[in-house]
Formats: structure tokens, sequence, C-alpha cells
């Protein structure tokens, strides 16, 4: 599972922790200064992604979580190099609610495309059963997240020269960047042509020309959590590499 909310991992070692299988505690990890608003709706996800773990481990065999890096300093990585500059001061997911949405826009829909390129793979029906309540659930948080942010798309995040969606529209080309698969993501406001039936800028909800979400592979899903454009070269969110089978079979004999 990779598409945890920032403090899923928290939750789940605090709350839960038969389904960590061992293992190692995330890195970096702290309490965000949020606005009672935003802190209710990510505590909802939060506690929603154990539900996801605990429904995941009774259908497919479990393995122990992989290390997670969720410190700001890996938050600040990622946003400079969707930049292609360093910010100053370090992006600081941890700051303030706005920061906070920001970098919790960077994770969801990753794995939203991953269970859309799951889906035509699965063999059994208690198997696409899962991945269907699944991908509604993340959808939904995925759009709410786009929409908080979608409200304050021309707002200039502090203290930086740049705007809510010119953060989003850099986050999403990076991620078609190091996904190597061309267009599967897209920012609050795109082109016109982009947008739906290429009559409006507007991208709360992003989608293909048909308006029907993105898949994207293991492969894929591998080269953007890590953050180095290949499945065989962990980092980023996941440092020590991931512990599913198709993860491991790329970096098997590696780390």
């Amino acid at each position: 599972m990779i598409d945890l909310r920032l403090i899923s991992p928290l939750i789940i070692s605090i709350f839960n922790t038969n389904l960590t299988a061992g293992g190692p505690p995330p890195i970096g990890g702290k309490k965000a200064n949020l606005d009672p608003v935003t802190r209710d709706i990510i505590l909802q996800f939060a506690y929603q992604e154990v539900g996801h773990l605990r429904a995941i481990k009774r259908t497919v065999k479990g393995f122990p979580r992989p290390l997670l890096d969720i410190s700001a300093d890996n938050f600040a990585k990622i946003i400079n190099n969707a930049m292609k500059y360093p910010l100053y001061p370090p992006f600081d997911p941890y700051a303030n609610g706005l920061n906070f949405l920001i970098a919790s826009y960077i994770i969801p829909y990753v794995g939203l495309t991953g269970y859309v390129g799951a889906n035509p793979k699965l063999q059994s029906a208690q198997a696409k059963r899962l991945v269907a309540g699944l991908l509604g659930v993340e959808s939904a948080q995925d759009a709410v997240i786009r929409a908080l942010l979608h409200e304050r798309a021309s707002l200039k995040v502090q203290p930086y020269d740049i705007t809510v969606a010119d953060f989003t529209n850099r986050i999403s080309d990076l991620r078609n960047d190091i996904g190597k698969q061309g267009l599967k993501d897209e920012g609050l406001i795109v082109p016109l042509e982009l947008g739906a039936e290429g009559k409006i800028s507007g991208n709360v909800i992003a989608g293909d020309r048909d308006s029907v979400a993105y898949d994207r592979s293991p492969e894929e899903i591998l080269r953007i959590v890590y953050g180095t454009g290949s499945e065989s070269i962990p980092g980023g969110f996941l440092p020590w590499g991931g512990d599913g089978q198709i993860a491991r079979s790329y970096t098997f004999g590696k780390y």
C-alpha cells in the first residue's frame, strides 16, 4: 500500500501495530499545524487507510511495512525536483494546513491510477471487488484534496511567489516525467485542450480526453514513489524499496 496519508503510518503504529507486521517505524513524521477543518478531514482519511490495509490483508498475503520516509526533508526534495530549483526556505508540509494539503496532493492520486491499472489484471472476483471498493474511496479522497486546493488555486503560497495551481501543475509534471509513460497526471489548471471536452481549463478532477481516470502499471508507480524514475532504484518515500513481490523482483540482491 503506497498511497497512505502522511499521518496514516503513525496512526497504524499507535493503534494497529498488527498491521505493520514488524516493519520499521516511519522516518520524520510529526504533528502538523493544521486548522480544525483540515485536521478533521485528514484524520478521517488516515483512519480510512487503516481500514484499507486491514481489508487488503484479509484478501491477499501481507508483508511487513516497508520503511517510509515522510520527513519534511523528503517532501522538500520532491518539491524542489518539481520546481526544478530549490525553494528557500525549504518547503515544510507540516508548517500549516495549506502546505499539508499540497503535500497530500503528492501521494493519493498515484495510488488511484495504480488501482485503475491493476483492475484488468485481477483474476478473482474477491480481488476485483476489493480494488473496486478501494478505488471508490481513494478517488473520493483525491477529489476532496483537489477541491480544497482548487478553492485556493490562485493564492500564492507563502513565502514563495508560487500559486497553489502552479504547485499542483509542477508536481503533476514531475510525476509524468519520472513515470515515463506520457501524460497521466494533470494539475488544477490545464490548457483548454486538456480540460473536459476541450472547453474549460479548470481541472478539479483529472481525467483523459473522455474524462476517464488514467491508469499506471506497477513499474510506473515504483518510479514515481521512489522519485528516481527507475523501478530498480529505491528512494523517495520508500528509501529501502517496496516489500511486495513486484517491487522486490526489481531490487532483489541489490538492497
